[in-house]
């Protein structure tokens, strides 16, 4: 169970990337408030092509192929622990995902 106010955040490795506070619910999606750090400009662009791409109603493998390095080397821990998996989509201080 999520509740509104929870703290996730978005890691490379063991650099910080960003924090996102939940404010909204929309089954299955979640929505926050996103507070990046200044490492977040290195993969700020990994977000940016997948918008664009969702904008285009690109969905297939274009798209797959954007998200890879988004899944294979971010990591999005709850307050409970690491996240398995998960879609994520951050444009400005706003972020969505589900998990």
């Amino acid at each position: 169970m999520v509740d509104t106010g929870e703290l996730w955040r978005l890691y490379k490795g063991d650099v910080l990337l960003g924090e996102i506070t939940i404010d909204d619910m929309d089954w299955p999606w979640l929505h926050g408030r996103f507070i990046s750090t200044d490492a977040f400009t290195a993969v700020k662009p990994w977000f940016d092509e997948t918008l664009r791409l969702l904008e285009a109603e690109e969905f297939g493998e274009a798209f797959d192929a954007a998200y890879a390095p988004i899944e294979e080397q971010l990591t999005l821990e709850s307050p409970t622990g690491s996240v398995d998996q998960f879609l994520l989509h951050v444009q400005g201080d706003r972020a969505w995902f589900r998990s």
